[in-house]
């Protein structure tokens, strides 16, 4: 899925710390979203793992599942 820039719609560049905009020349970071309520997610990291819990009922979420949008750093 391509993400686009939340300033001018262009495509984003992803870069180790989020995402960057050649265009507009913005750096933007990630913000996982739930795919059913689209309200930001609680990140859950232990051992090396990465999980993802909604806290509006959804419970645990597939990181296959989650939504990534940019965010103005």
């Amino acid at each position: 899925m391509e993400m686009k820039c939340p300033v001018c719609e262009k495509p984003l560049l992803q870069t180790d710390s989020g995402a960057h905009c050649e265009s507009c020349q913005q750096d933007f970071h990630l913000e996982a979203r739930c795919p059913d309520c689209h309200k930001p997610l609680e990140v859950l990291k232990a051992c090396g793992a990465v999980d993802y819990f909604c806290q509006n009922g959804h419970g645990l979420i597939s990181k296959k599942r989650v939504e990534f949008l940019p965010v103005a750093n």
